[in-house]
């Protein structure tokens, strides 16, 4: 019996108890479905947080001052410092604090950032209209602003901003730049940030002292030694107490989100793959009492001449072939919410070809594998007995 005969005949069956047939793929058509969606929205999630990570600035080291007050914190010229250490391509230090930003009769909260000009290529964020900041914006502690999207479209949502003052705290800046839209971050909104000179940010907030610095190494190659240099820096200046400070870069948190999430993924595909065994199961019962009903048919089979290895053939043929349509029409559905979810809700959720090829090989997998049964019981049939069942 060929390949091909096999098939049309399964198909025949099939078709002959439509129902049946239908609810015997219901398992593998639900497991598949659960499969490509959970692993499409893991896959999906894991690629939207690295793009967030990524859209922090490349090579991005990130030195972090612990401890209160300002005599646990860097001067502004000490995080400056850190730009001569080897490896270290650009520094900004940031002096944050909440403000209340007001332009006429709309105010609101946001995010202030106490930067210098160099934030710009560490962070990866660059201005659209205006300009950003300028070194002679630190050096005479200008009250200039620069502009997240999110805070422009609260607080100027019909008139351009470039040029309009505004009040921080009660001060008169002027706006001199929009940053370009970044969308959220890991800290949250990327937009909704006002960003000023730090040295103004120093007097608008009381604070001298430097918690947060972002630095950029020269390449992926030195961000080892860039970070190691900055180390000894740092426990020179702290009397090598190293709880005083930490220092994480890009590479560490990209391996520990793509480790995380890629658990995640595995985690949600091996849940998924639950229901493909109860499907798998269904199968072999369904194939069972299909033998039991097709034994006078399996006899003549046999009495015209047909071997073991065919009766074997042609019910796992038919087994492979109820899993595969299954798994087909699983997919389907699957990839169908996975665009729904993307188009209406904007849920992160990614459609790869090896998501695809994994569901179709999984689910024939499972009807060969729980078809080996019900098709050897059906070969090793006595023919004699075979023709004498009613």
């Amino acid at each position: 019996m060929s390949f091909l005969q096999a098939i049309r005949i399964s198909i025949d069956a099939i078709w002959a108890n439509k129902p049946r047939s239908f609810l015997t793929m219901l398992g593998v058509i639900i497991g598949v479905f659960a499969v490509v969606t959970l692993v499409s929205i893991g896959q999906g999630t894991a690629v939207a947080v690295t793009g967030q990570f990524e859209g922090m600035g490349a090579n991005l080291i990130t030195v972090t001052i612990a401890g209160r007050g300002t005599e646990t914190a860097l001067t502004l010229n000490d995080a400056l410092a850190l730009g001569d250490r080897v490896g270290v391509e650009a520094v900004a230090p940031m002096i944050t604090g909440q403000g209340n930003i007001k332009f006429g009769n709309n105010s609101a909260h946001y995010l202030i950032e106490g930067s210098t000009p160099e934030y710009q290529d560490v962070r990866d964020h660059f201005v659209q209209a205006g300009r950003f900041l300028t070194s002679t914006d630190l050096t005479y502690r200008q009250k200039v602003a620069v502009l997240g999207m999110g805070v422009v479209e609260e607080i100027f949502p019909a008139i351009d901003p470039l040029g309009c003052e505004i009040r921080i705290e009660g001060n008169l800046f002027t706006v001199v730049g929009v940053l370009e839209e970044k969308g959220a971050g890991m800290m949250g909104s990327e937009d909704d940030k006002v960003i000023i000179p730090a040295t103004t940010a120093q007097r608008l907030f009381r604070s001298p002292g430097v918690k947060i610095i972002y630095i950029q190494a020269e390449s992926p190659q030195t961000i080892n030694r860039a970070v190691a240099a900055i180390e000894a820096t740092l426990k020179q200046k702290f009397n090598n107490d190293e709880d005083a400070f930490n220092i994480v870069n890009q590479a560490q948190i990209l391996d520990a989100v793509e480790e995380v999430t890629g658990f995640l993924t595995l985690m949600l595909g091996g849940i998924a793959g639950i229901s493909l065994l109860v499907g798998g199961i269904g199968i072999m019962n369904i194939m069972l009492v299909s033998i039991t009903e097709r034994t006078r048919e399996i006899g003549i089979c046999k009495a015209l001449g047909a071997k073991r290895r065919d009766i074997l053939f042609q019910f796992l043929v038919e087994s492979a072939v109820i899993s595969s349509l299954g798994g087909i029409i699983g997919l389907a559905v699957g990839y169908a919410l996975v665009r729904v979810l993307n188009n209406l809700i904007g849920l992160p959720a990614s459609f790869s070809l090896q998501v695809v090829i994994a569901a179709i090989l999984f689910s024939l997998f499972v009807g060969v594998f729980f078809g080996i049964y019900p098709a050897n019981k059906a070969a090793k049939l006595n023919p004699i007995d075979a023709l004498r069942a009613e």
